[in-house]
């Protein structure tokens, strides 16, 4: 039986260089069980020893936290780096440690903020805004491991101020300057971090000790006295000169000088911003009138009507008062003709062509979604143009496209996904019959980070360019502003449509699966999420699971375990190796059959007896298992869940009886490491759980999301990217973001009363999660380090 030893501390000395991990799984050692997301360390002597002897998996490492010696599986342990360790040791959980390492972008982020950076704080279970004052250790390390945990200090400002718990001081220890009740220390998972500005001088400004916001910013409007007068001008730079900030204005007089004066900042008082509220004098000087210059320029940008070019989507006035919408595909002169001509694929079959005129194809449409028009005849859309009575902020803000955001930002967890996410004109917009797309993005990215190397794998042209849509103007602007207008999917749909050789995808309706096997596989190229072996046939690979399974008269109201174990039974299936990312289709057929009313979402799902050549656990005793029957699983006798397994001696008993002795049982194969571990008495067999992180229903042909943001069972919100609408044929739809409690309640009923339950009765939007599920995706966090 293993012993617990504690070593003395100088057993290991500090000088050696340490190597870090941190334990990804429960490993129970004698007496004591370890959680996952402990960190252990051995010395790189004993570590580079290992190597050298290419010794068994089996290292003794040397527990962090309470400085005990444990013989682990290095299987079950992920490197850090001491920077890394230092970080995650400030989180005090070791299960939102873990979930902290795995979610790598977030610790990335930590260990690349900076002093001056906004923040969102988690505070008493709420959100605020506020800047980094201090990055660094609060005390020394109480560990012989020579680690120290990593704290941010945060002054709160807006809804926060006066929230914090100190004015900077830890301990007696001064680590920045702000009022009483403006500051607080917080571990970086309890932060999200924003991105730093461009501008390197306002980044030194930040970190002036003592001033927490620079009175006098570059392009603002500042007064001042000179010779007892008072002059106006613009500050043009602001630097630090020694101890002392200075200011260099522009001044309003010219004949002052060479126009230009250096102010120390404690003399001057900021006025107005310069543009627009900084009014000029017809006969100023030259740099005046070249202000008013500017002002004319800017005046006519914004009344001058916006291009239109290829892939712009307009609309056409038709006779009659009758107006169509579309694409233009095409721009340039046909014969005999000097205006330019617009070739425009159409929304709807209201066209003359299919992108062919007199014998010439100019661009590929469906027939009768080809329309050539003068291009002066077309107008943008505008239900993608800013409308200033628009009620929705949101929109206004968005504009006529979303801005493209470069700075790689983290999936939206607990209380900052709902802060950012929920609401109105929140998500991802829909437009033309996109909500297939729409549901699967919001899915696959809002809320994990489990694929998200689809967005950092390297690409070539003209993969580059649909990677790059998907990322910087779909992706980083729904993790940063909650909101994605609908012409950035409709520019991703153009790409798609280009490289899918299929020229409805921007148009027509699609299903998920479709969309998903196209960016991954043909466009994108990722590795395949999922590899699959039947008996003895060659191994498959593939992106999603479609569940096929004859009709179980026993299954009323199945759980999404029970349908993947009869699915990879009935097939003889089983996975090759732990996957990432497992997306599973409901068997269902079409947009009407449904085999099934209700199916209960398994919030873990169970695939250690779906592995194949992975330790099992004998279903009777819980020894290891040797041997695996497959007509034992639909056995009455048994339970209804599971696939059953044995020991030998389980084996022999549950086959003695007269009914069983026909079934063929497979003989099973157990790891030599694990088999050698077994007999030394770590008599536990690993269980690998996937985890649920959102669900797609679709009902009357139109697809929605559920998405699961965090860890308890109520953590539900549902999107829906056409919600709503504004305005009619020249409106919009407006994304909607709902949270969904109530779904937690039909989780637990028992499964009887859940049959009972009529749909129409159900709670909130309960009914579409549970009645209308078309797809599950699941996670392994662990997993997504290596793919």
């Amino acid at each position: 039986m293993n012993t617990l030893v504690m070593y003395p501390s100088h057993q290991f000395s500090e000088e050696d260089k340490k190597m870090y991990y941190i334990l990804t799984d429960d490993f129970p050692y004698g007496s004591k069980l370890f959680p996952a997301g402990s960190i252990c360390y051995l010395n790189e002597q004993t570590f580079l020893h290992h190597i050298s002897m290419g010794s068994t998996r089996f290292w003794r490492f040397v527990m962090v936290e309470d400085g005990s010696v444990v013989t682990m599986d290095v299987e079950s342990l992920q490197p850090l780096n001491e920077k890394m360790a230092d970080f995650l040791l400030a989180v005090s959980n070791v299960h939102e440690r873990l979930n902290c390492f795995l979610d790598c972008q977030l610790l990335d982020a930590a260990m690349k903020a900076r002093v001056g950076q906004q923040v969102f704080a988690e505070l008493n279970h709420q959100t605020f805004p506020g800047v980094i004052r201090y990055i660094g250790k609060l005390h020394k390390s109480p560990w012989p491991s020579g680690l120290c945990p990593v704290y941010f200090g945060v002054e709160l400002q807006g809804d926060g101020d006066g929230k914090g718990h100190c004015d900077g001081t830890y301990n007696g220890t001064k680590c920045f300057k702000c009022k009483p009740g403006g500051g607080i220390f917080l571990p970086f998972n309890k932060l999200q971090f924003l991105p730093m500005p461009e501008d390197t001088k306002l980044k030194e400004v930040e970190k002036l000790d003592g001033i927490q916001e620079m009175p006098v910013k570059v392009g603002e409007a500042v007064g001042f006295y000179l010779d007892d007068a008072f002059t106006r001008g613009i500050a043009m730079d602001v630097y630090k000169e020694g101890s002392t900030w200075m200011v260099k204005v522009c001044l309003e007089d010219e004949a002052i000088m060479d126009g230009f004066r250096i102010i120390p900042m404690d003399s001057v008082v900021k006025e107005e911003l310069l543009l627009p509220a900084f009014e000029i004098e017809a006969d100023s000087g030259p740099q005046d009138r070249l202000k008013c210059k500017r002002s004319e320029s800017e005046t006519e940008k914004e009344t001058k009507p916006p291009s239109l070019d290829v892939n712009s989507m307009v609309q056409i006035d038709l006779e009659k008062g009758n107006s169509v919408t579309g694409t233009i595909r095409w721009v340039g002169c046909l014969p005999n003709t000097r205006e330019k001509v617009a070739g425009v694929e159409l929304d709807e079959e209201k066209g003359v062509s299919d992108g062919e005129l007199q014998g010439i194809r100019y661009f590929s449409c469906p027939p009768k979604r080809g329309l050539f028009v003068k291009l002066e005849s077309c107008q943008p859309d505008m239900r993608f143009q800013t409308n200033s009575h628009t009620p929705w902020e949101s929109l206004e803000l968005s504009g006529p496209d979303t801005p493209a955001v470069f700075s790689n930002l983290p999936p939206l967890r607990d209380e900052m996904a709902v802060k950012v996410l929920s609401g109105r004109m929140r998500g991802i917009q829909g437009h033309c019959n996109s909500c297939y797309m729409d549901a699967a993005l919001f899915s696959l990215f809002s809320c994990t980070s489990v694929l998200d190397s689809m967005l950092y794998k390297p690409s070539f042209p003209p993969e580059l360019q649909v990677q790059k849509i998907l990322r910087d103007k779909i992706v980083n602007p729904l993790r940063q502003n909650g909101f994605v207008a609908a012409r950035s999917v409709m520019d991703l749909r153009h790409h798609l449509t280009e490289k899918g050789q299929c020229s409805s995808f921007a148009t027509s309706e699609k299903d998920p699966e479709e969309f998903l096997n196209l960016i991954m596989h043909r466009i994108l190229g990722i590795e395949p999420l999922l590899k699959l072996q039947s008996g003895r046939l060659k191994e498959q690979e593939c992106y999603y699971y479609q569940i096929f399974m004859d009709k179980q008269e026993d299954l009323v109201v199945p759980n999404v375990q029970q349908l993947v174990e009869h699915s990879f039974l009935s097939s003889d299936l089983k996975l090759v190796e732990i996957p990432s990312c497992f997306i599973i289709q409901m068997p269902r057929f079409g947009k009407e059959y449904k085999m099934f009313s209700k199916i209960i979402p398994s919030l873990e799902l169970d695939i250690t007896d779906l592995l194949q050549d992975s330790p099992r656990e004998c279903f009777v005793c819980g020894d290891a298992a040797t041997r695996e029957c497959s007509a034992c699983f639909k056995d009455k006798m048994f339970a209804d869940t599971g696939l059953k397994q044995y020991c030998d001696p389980c084996c022999r008993q549950a086959h003695s009886h007269y009914q069983r002795k026909a079934h063929r049982i497979t003989e099973l194969h157990i790891p030599e490491e694990f088999h050698r571990a077994f007999c030394q008495g770590n008599r536990r067999v690993p269980r690998e759980k996937l985890e649920l992180f959102a669900v797609l229903c679709i009902e009357t042909s139109h697809y929605v999301a559920f998405v699961k943001y965090g860890p308890e069972k109520e953590n539900w919100m549902f999107f829906d990217s056409m919600a709503d609408r504004h305005g009619d044929e020249n409106g919009y739809n407006i994304p909607t973001v709902t949270l969904c409690p109530e779904v937690a309640k039909y989780l637990e009923m028992p499964v009887a009363a859940l049959a009972m339950e009529q749909p129409r009765d159900m709670e909130g939007v309960a009914k579409r999660l549970f009645c209308d599920a078309y797809m599950y995706m699941y996670q392994s966090k662990r997993m997504a380090l290596y793919k």
